[in-house]
């Protein structure tokens, strides 16, 4: 029905930036809000940040002033930049997003993609 698909991971030194990107594609009506998240093994998937489908924002303490989440309604996109990268940011993250495909939304995630970052 419904597939998120993230791309953009990868192994990054510190301080340094990467962009991930998620496309969601299939029966899509409408596109709700969009997420990304992150797990480290051994601990709970974390909210990382969630945009609104009219472009409102939050994000988890650890990532403020440092990622950014954006979207593309029209391609059904939603990036995370995430600059000045931590050694702790280092996670699988997954795109999430509330998606309607025919009235009332349902709930889909990625696959996961890996951020590493270390020197």
């Amino acid at each position: 029905q419904v597939q998120l698909v993230e791309s953009g991971g990868g192994l990054v030194q510190p301080g340094g930036s990467l962009k991930l990107s998620c496309a969601a594609s299939g029966n899509i009506f409408r596109i709700f809000a969009m997420a990304w998240y992150r797990q480290v093994p051994g601990k709970q998937r974390e909210l990382v940040a969630v945009i609104t489908a009219g472009g409102s924002t939050n994000y988890a303490d650890s990532v403020k002033g440092r990622f950014t989440i954006s979207r593309d309604n029209a391609k059904n996109t939603v990036h995370l930049q995430m600059n000045n990268l931590k050694p702790e940011d280092t996670a699988v993250y997954y795109c999430n997003a509330d998606v309607a495909v025919a009235t009332y939304p349902e709930n889909y995630w990625g696959q996961g993609t890996q951020v590493t970052v270390s020197s």
